[in-house]
């Protein structure tokens, strides 16, 4: 017999009382200013821990039941609850929030096993677990977890990091992006992708940058992939004239409305991703890149009354329905809007890599931040340090660290390799046979020819 679901606690002879599953989501979510915003957030820290206390007894089939947007409202939610494994939540649908995460942190619980129980857990559930896990606790259960992707190279291996070298310009000058390409690939950024935003989203000049960036690999016999992160309906239209691309993008967001906003939906992803199989320079399988972030859908006014935290683990959930190469995160990108300080947005960065690796996707993690907001360089590298400690599979290499077109600020190619050093990672494998022929690195170490640009005259 199922026992009805307790939504309200006791904390220091002060008595919380939540109205819904989606209240105690938001109200257990760690401190986020797009929370406040949003007027979801608990009103004091003891609030939050009775929020807390509340999600860590609730069963995983309260939350089943109870999904933050509903199932005919939702096409996120549809899409989540599509892909349940049924059998596997049938087996732990009687456990605790609580009980759940006691599982995941168990020494006794490896990769095979986290790997086939997020089969049948929905997004809301592994957000909730999340909201009950320290920093700690958060960077230990990612560690467990490493998957793997194959589109041209093959990514996700234990002991490499790879890295999307993102040589963007303010005015899609070929020159300057293609010295800023050069330089990252010197450095040994570049073996996640060769990805760039482009200022232009026309397909003409979308389909120039693909043109470019392909050549350019063919003509180095680089083993990577090219992208170029305009909209995904005109990425489709250069790749139907005939563009090459070996990687398709798009920015998803956790509500049905968010991803109107964005102009995109399940029709359009099936498309690209049949078109991309068809007609894409990729090996395959995992030919598409998905980019997301808490925050957007507080942006956009389509954040449904859900917390950012658990809107973004929709997200993964319905990222994970096209078996993407690579999901990057970029929490931190909007602003102080959304995530206030350097505080918020490392522990924004913790939350995303597990709850992505926790859907079983190849995450990456970009520890972004913007001028306005209250963080600086050495938040972000806390951030890119412990996500490297976690095992994210990749990370940004932007010029400076400083983005001049999306005017942001991101690790750089200095920080790439930084990384690589710290923890003994290797850059993917073909890559790395690729930086050994050019003089780049030996023994899994940049050489003295790294960032000397005049190995590609």
């Amino acid at each position: 017999m199922k026992l009805e679901m307790k939504l309200a606690c006791v904390v220091r002879k002060q008595h919380y009382q939540f109205t819904s599953v989606r209240d105690v989501l938001a109200k257990a979510s760690e401190e986020k200013s797009g929370d406040h915003m949003s007027k979801l957030a608990a009103n004091s820290a003891l609030e939050r821990m009775a929020a807390k206390v509340v999600l860590s007894e609730m069963q995983l089939r309260d939350i089943y039941e109870n999904p933050v947007i509903p199932y005919e409202k939702d096409e996120v939610t549809r899409i989540i609850y599509d892909d349940i494994n049924l059998s596997i939540y049938d087996e732990i649908k009687n456990w605790t929030v609580g009980e759940l995460r006691e599982y995941i942190l168990s020494f006794s619980t490896g990769m095979p096993e986290l790997t086939r129980i997020s089969r049948g857990l929905t997004s809301e559930m592994i957000s909730a677990t999340a909201k009950l896990m320290s920093s700690i606790d958060l960077v230990m259960a990612s560690q467990k977890m490493k998957h793997q992707a194959y589109c041209n190279t093959l990514i996700g291996e234990p002991g490499r990091l790879a890295f999307r070298c993102q040589p963007n310009h303010p005015i899609d000058d070929p020159d300057g992006i293609l010295a800023s390409m050069k330089e990252g690939l010197s450095y040994g950024s570049g073996d996640a992708v060769i990805g760039i935003n482009p200022n232009n989203d026309s397909v003409e000049s979308v389909t120039k940058l693909l043109k470019m960036t392909h050549d350019f690999m063919q003509k180095w016999e680089i083993p990577t992939q090219n992208c170029v992160l305009a909209h995904i309906t005109t990425q489709m239209q250069a790749l139907r004239g005939g563009a090459p691309i070996s990687l398709m993008f798009q920015s998803l967001a956790g509500s049905q409305r968010a991803n109107d906003a964005f102009g995109v939906n399940k029709e359009i992803l099936d498309e690209a991703m049949d078109l991309m199989l068809r007609k894409g320079t990729a090996s395959g399988p995992n030919v598409m890149y998905f980019e997301t972030g808490q925050g957007s859908e507080v942006s956009l006014d389509s954040h449904e009354g859900v917390d950012m935290q658990t809107l973004e683990a929709r997200t993964y959930g319905f990222c994970r329905h096209w078996k993407p190469f690579m999901v990057n995160n970029v929490s931190g990108f909007i602003g102080p809007e959304t995530l206030y300080d350097g505080r918020q947005m490392i522990r924004a960065d913790l939350e995303d890599l597990f709850m992505g690796k926790l859907h079983g996707l190849p995450m990456g993690i970009a520890p972004t931040y913007t001028n306005h907001m209250y963080a600086d360089q050495n938040d972000q590298e806390i951030a890119g340090m412990l996500t490297t400690l976690a095992g994210a599979n990749f990370y940004m290499g932007v010029p400076g660290g400083d983005d001049v077109m999306l005017s942001y600020q991101d690790t750089s190619y200095h920080d790439d390799a930084s990384y690589r050093e710290l923890l003994g990672l290797r850059p993917l494998r073909e890559f790395e046979k690729w930086l050994e022929k050019m003089g780049i690195m030996e023994n899994g170490r940049l050489t003295e020819r790294a960032g000397d640009l005049t190995i590609f005259d």
